[in-house]
Formats: C-alpha cells, sequence, structure tokens
C-alpha cells in the first residue's frame, strides 16, 4: 500500500515555474495516506490531475493510462508533469507492482492505440482485446466500458489511480461503482484506489480518506465539507432561489474562462 507521497523539496530547481507554480503542488511537503481509498477533491487547474498523473508516471504507468506494461506515448502527453516525478518520493508498506491508471480525458487515444497494436502484433502474440473481453473497447459505451475495465482489470492486489472516472458514468452507474469499490477492497486487501473526482456521490464513500487542493495547501477534510456535495445540497433544497441568484449575479469565474 501507498502510504507517503513526499516532495523533495531540495531537488526542486525552479519553484516558480509549472508545476510548482500550482499552489497545491507548491504547498506539498508530506501526504500521509491513512485509507485504501483516497479522494482527490478540488476546482478545476488546482493540480488534482497533475499530482495523479506524476504518481502515475512515477510508479511505471503510461502516461496515457493502462497497466504497467501498457506504455502508451502515441499521442502528445503532458511531459511538463516530468521535473515534478523527478522530485517526487512515494512510500510503500508493500508494493506489489500491480495496478492500473485511468485517464479518463485520454481512454479513447488508450483504446485506439490498443486497437492499432493488435493489428501489428495479431500475428505475433495473442491480441491484447483478448485481455479485455474479447473484443475492442470501442464497441462498447463509456459506462459499459469503465465495468469491463473494473471486472478485468481492477480484480486485483495493486494500485489503482482513476483520473474523474465519473465522465462516463451516469448517477446510477456511479452508485454501481462505489458497490463495486466496496467488493474489490473487502475481497483484495492489498488492492489501493487514489480517485480524482467531483462527484459527490463517489466522495461520499464511507471512510475515504478526501484531500482538498482548494484554497491553498493541501489538507484533508470531511465529505460535509465538499464542495460538490455543498452544491448540490444547495441546488437540490433550495432549487429556485439558487438559479435565481445565479442567473441575477453570475460568478467571475464563468467570465474569466470565456473570455
Amino acid at each position: 500500500m501507498l502510504k507517503k507521497i513526499k516532495l523533495m523539496r531540495d531537488r526542486v530547481e525552479d519553484r516558480k515555474s509549472y508545476p510548482f507554480s500550482v499552489p497545491a503542488i507548491n504547498s506539498l511537503d508530506e501526504l500521509v495516506l491513512r485509507s485504501r481509498i483516497c479522494f482527490f477533491a478540488g476546482e478545476n487547474g488546482t493540480g488534482k490531475s497533475t499530482l495523479l498523473e506524476a504518481i502515475a508516471v512515477h510508479y511505471g504507468f503510461g502516461r496515457e493510462g493502462g497497466t504497467r506494461s501498457f506504455m502508451n506515448d502515441s499521442t502528445e502527453s503532458n511531459h511538463s508533469i516530468d521535473p515534478l516525478v523527478r522530485v517526487l518520493r512515494l512510500s510503500f508498506d508493500k508494493r506489489t507492482g500491480a495496478g492500473y491508471f485511468l485517464r479518463a480525458e485520454s481512454f479513447f487515444n488508450t483504446v485506439s492505440y490498443m486497437d492499432w497494436l493488435d493489428k501489428e502484433d495479431a500475428p505475433q502474440s495473442a491480441p491484447i482485446s483478448a485481455f479485455y473481453g474479447g473484443r475492442s473497447l470501442h464497441t462498447r459505451s463509456h459506462g459499459e466500458t469503465f465495468f469491463k475495465l473494473l471486472e478485468l482489470k481492477f480484480q486485483r492486489n495493486g494500485l489503482f489511480l482513476l483520473d474523474e472516472p465519473e465522465a462516463a458514468l451516469s448517477p446510477q452507474r456511479q452508485l454501481a461503482f462505489l458497490v463495486l469499490l466496496h467488493d474489490v477492497l473487502k475481497k483484495y486487501k492489498d488492492a489501493q484506489f487514489i480517485i480524482s473526482t467531483h462527484s459527490p456521490i463517489l466522495l461520499g464513500y464511507p471512510k475515504a480518506q478526501i484531500i482538498s487542493f482548494d484554497d491553498g495547501p493541501l489538507h484533508e477534510i470531511e465529505y460535509e465539507e465538499t464542495a460538490p456535495m455543498q452544491i448540490v445540497r444547495h441546488f437540490v433544497n433550495q432549487r429556485e432561489s439558487f438559479l435565481e441568484e445565479l442567473f441575477n449575479d453570475p460568478p467571475s469565474l464563468f467570465h474569466e474562462e470565456s473570455e
């Protein structure tokens, strides 16, 4: 199990350059993981995916996702995180070497690369699709693909890193995902999940550790303190007044993003 994520500050060459210019990354000293399921929570641009990808690359996963034996550099990846990868130290009490890295934003490219490898290497070796249900993952919906991955690749011990998995899942599917997470963690004692998410449903997993990337230094928060949960609760309980206030006085952030 991954127990600590440490930033070796003495090896950082330029703390003003990206990704060290991101406040949450800049503040990182030593992050202690005390649960086998940890969520990275925070607004877009706060460094959740940046740190998750750096952990994945440091562990040996391909930048665009997959297992440690599957390296995909077929498209331009975020090599700007390399300075962060080089100064991270990951401490384990038991390192299985197994696991999976799922990036929602690049998963289409990863599946396309798998299909390309099957066409190139099929005569010499068993097709990759044989390990993913016997057919291309492109023939399934996003939700079906995700659950097929969980069934075939996550049912074991290992470190599983997921970047915004809710992007492909309806609310009902997110609830089903919680059940599957529970089953995996119960069955495999050395399975561990680190998940970057905006989903108030996923964040509600019992006794999960939640690390907030908002408001400066990384810090642990309770479920009730997460912004997604607070926004959804306010919207559901006071929808009309919430929308009236929103329409009459939109947050300035909306205007900044549209410029």
